[in-house]
């Protein structure tokens, strides 16, 4: 790891003297959990998918004592923001606060009714402890497990204090995520992720998004194949020209060749009439030599 050790196992004990959570075994009903975790989960991973300095997670561990493996957490979802996610991912096997050099800085929990008890008691005293900065609760029954449908905790001086929860004209609850620059909102069936410039939903954003991304990597392809084409194409009248040149050049020879054949042929021709002629002269001259 390349980022800076600003937390140590001797910082924890010292901030955690009385705080122990051990992560239980997956529970029976996470299904009711699946749809909501992964339709804020999907969101939040595509507004930071371009992101190697923010680390995203709804798989690994928080391990938070390096001297007991047993003291680790596994929120619904977590961030932090300023570390090395490529190396983190590469390195460890989760996410080691004393190796990553700082806890999460946003955690988020939905509910289920083996969960909600946990969620609301040890785990949030130990968000607290460690020091992670917002921690939210989302309640897909609408509030039956949480008593509210939503709720998100800022730390201020060592405590977790509400988040605003105001009603929006359409009558659904929000409230906004100072952290992420985001609003959360229930509408009484489900929960969404809003970007507070815009209105409108994150969800739709990043789809459309990496639609747009996919469609110009495919346009940016059928450039490349294009051009290759073009490109060969080129290439196979450059071959073809230089063929025909090589052709041209090799008619050209042939006919120099032939042309120096028949300018021989000419020439002995004219050696043998020039000899013949020699020959009859020459027996004239005998006629008149005397006997």
């Amino acid at each position: 790891m390349t980022t800076a050790r600003t937390i140590t196992n001797a910082w924890i004990h010292r901030t955690l003297p009385d705080i122990f959570y051990e992560e239980p075994e997956p529970v029976e009903d996470g299904m009711q959990q699946e749809l909501p975790i992964d339709d804020i989960r999907s969101a939040l991973r595509g507004r930071y998918r371009n992101r190697n300095d923010i680390f995203v997670s709804d798989d690994v561990f928080i391990s938070y004592d390096q001297t007991n493996g047993n003291a680790r957490v596994r929120p619904d979802l977590f961030i932090a923001f300023g570390v090395d996610a490529a190396a983190i991912r590469e390195n460890l096997p989760n996410f080691w606060i004393w190796e990553t050099g700082k806890v999460p800085d946003f955690v988020m929990e939905v509910a289920s009714p083996s969960t909600a008890a946990n969620d609301i008691g040890p785990k949030r005293n130990l968000y607290q402890h460690l020091g992670i900065t917002e921690y939210w609760r989302f309640d897909p029954t609408g509030g039956e497990l949480y008593g509210q449908p939503m709720l998100g905790e800022r730390l201020i001086d060592g405590s977790y204090i509400p988040c605003e929860i105001t009603a929006a004209p359409d009558g659904s609850q929000q409230s906004r995520s100072q952290l992420l620059n985001l609003d959360f909102s229930w509408d009484g069936a489900e929960f969404d992720v809003q970007d507070p410039t815009t209105g409108k939903s994150i969800k739709i954003m990043e789809i459309l998004t990496a639609e747009q991304e996919a469609r110009q990597a495919a346009e940016t392809q059928a450039a490349q194949s294009e051009a290759s084409h073009i490109a060969a194409q080129s290439q196979a009248a450059q071959a073809e020209a230089a063929r025909q040149a090589a052709e041209a050049q090799a008619s050209q020879s042939e006919a120099a060749r032939q042309a120096a054949e028949a300018q021989a042929s000419q020439a002995e021709a004219a050696r043998q009439a020039a000899e013949a002629e020699i020959a009859r002269l020459r027996q004239q001259l005998r006629r008149y030599e005397p006997d």
